[in-house]
């Protein structure tokens, strides 16, 4: 196997455990989980906080939601796509806060992975317009319907479901977020 084939194999494996355990997950249910032995662990990375860092950036990235997204079929109906988009982008959303809390329980070390993985050196910004960009193409079959241009539309659906991140009590449901989006929170 390619060494960043075993990379990314292992980080897979370790990610459950480190939203259980943090930081303090060890070596051995490291290697148990990824069914390796613990030198192998040593011989794809340079120690356990290097390993830690690549599961904080792994779920950082938001390719896994980005693919499920591009995977929606064009032709069901609007509601029925940006529902499935908004499943992906939680769950999105609910892997990255699962990680980073638990990481940071023993630590916090947000400004050594700031960047960290980014072409661009700002990764939080490249992963936003990757999701902008798929709510667009999820948009387009509909676009001659939308009152706002596309790119703002998508925009708006962001923020609309990042709002969904931090819930305040009572608030909407991911149903209702799609449907103020749809169709507007007054009523004609």
């Amino acid at each position: 196997m390619a060494p960043e084939d075993r990379r990314s194999m292992i980080v897979r494996a370790v990610l459950p455990l480190v939203v259980e355990h943090g930081a303090a997950v060890t070596t051995s249910q490291i290697a148990r989980a990824a069914g390796i032995g613990e030198g192998t662990i040593f011989r794809a990375f340079k120690d356990k906080d290097e390993l830690i860092e690549a599961c904080v950036v792994a779920a950082l990235d938001p390719g896994e939601s980005l693919e499920i997204i591009g995977e929606i079929p064009g032709d069901l109906p609007l509601e029925q796509r940006l529902q499935e988009a908004v499943e992906a982008l939680v769950a999105h959303l609910h892997r990255i806060g699962a990680v980073m809390t638990a990481v940071h329980r023993e630590r916090v070390r947000p400004e050594h992975l700031r960047g960290r993985a980014a072409k661009s050196g700002d990764s939080r910004r490249e992963s936003m317009e990757a999701m902008r960009t798929a709510i667009v193409g999820l948009l387009r079959p509909d676009a001659a319907n939308l009152r706002l241009p596309i790119e703002k539309a998508a925009a708006l659906f962001l923020s609309l479901l990042f709002s969904m991140a931090r819930p305040v009590p009572g608030g909407p449901s991911s149903a209702e977020v799609i449907d103020v989006f749809l169709h507007g929170a007054v009523s004609a």
